[in-house]
């Protein structure tokens, strides 16, 4: 067939022989891969942490401190793949990474924060909440018109399922039309085959920020920090399951008040739209 006719000619042309190239793509991950794969999302949560203040060097140093002995030079390396850098970066620094940066798929907003209607445009993004028996993780999906959050999952683990599940979760109950926005950094979690074939299949367009957090989502996440996690003092992952869910669903969405909803709540606001 005509794949079997492509793979050879790719073999002929690399000068690769054929048993070589199936033997390529059925090996395994080795162990420094997914080392890296797992240092990548600790270096993100750190760096969102610290609210994008801190470059290899600090980063280095939290790691040493939670334990971690890494290389600084790698922990440079990992930042460049994740396209993230320190506020008050050297322009060459910044203009390296956006160089580097695998811009698969176009931003599609540009910083515009304002659509006519719901489910037009949703921005998604992850945190983490600690707690003392480990770390929480949180994807969730805003919707730029009502800032409602439409979608959210929580889990012990940084990975693509998170991010679909809260997707699957928000598209469940807002049932939105065909060409629906989904705007988010360009995180594995969101640039991986499974949430771009999410998108695909549910006729989504997909949109990414050079860097960091649109400023709605890093909006919330400090709204979220201030006012639930930062006194909570978490005993457990289930505690924080628990109070992150009353928050979003009890209060955040129908009751909290934002100044540019002229100070009604999401819920609110969209209801008195309709």
């Amino acid at each position: 067939n005509s794949s079997s006719l492509n793979i050879n000619h790719a073999c002929q042309t690399l000068q690769v022989p054929r048993s070589g190239f199936y033997t390529y793509i059925k090996r395994k991950p080795s162990s420094r891969q997914i080392e890296n794969e797992i240092l990548k999302e600790i270096i993100k949560a750190i760096f969102y942490d610290h609210k994008e203040r801190y470059g290899s060097v600090r980063i280095t140093q939290e790691l040493y401190r939670q334990g971690i002995k890494v290389n600084r030079k790698r922990v440079g390396r990992l930042l460049h793949e994740l396209c993230l850098y320190a506020k008050g970066s050297r322009y060459k620094y910044k203009y390296y990474n956006r160089r580097r940066s695998s811009l698969t798929r176009p931003n599609l907003i540009n910083q515009c924060f304002q659509t006519k209607g719901k489910n037009e445009i949703w921005l998604g993004n992850l945190t983490y909440i600690p707690t003392k028996a480990g770390t929480l993780y949180l994807s969730v999906f805003i919707d730029i018109y009502s800032r409602k959050i439409v979608g959210w999952a929580m889990g012990n683990r940084m990975q693509d399922q998170l991010v679909t599940d809260a997707f699957n979760q928000a598209y469940h109950r807002e049932r939105p039309k065909e060409g629906l926005i989904v705007h988010t950094d360009q995180g594995s979690q969101y640039t991986g085959a499974r949430f771009q074939d999410l998108l695909r299949k549910k006729k989504c367009k997909s949109s990414m920020n050079r860097k960091g957090n649109p400023y709605l989502m890093e909006s919330f996440y400090k709204t979220l920090k201030r006012e639930l996690v930062n006194d909570a003092h978490f005993a457990s992952i289930e505690q924080a399951q628990l109070e992150i869910f009353k928050y979003i669903e009890t209060y955040y969405n129908p009751k909290h008040l934002h100044s540019a909803l002229g100070y009604r709540s999401p819920i609110e606001f969209e209801t008195n739209s309709l």
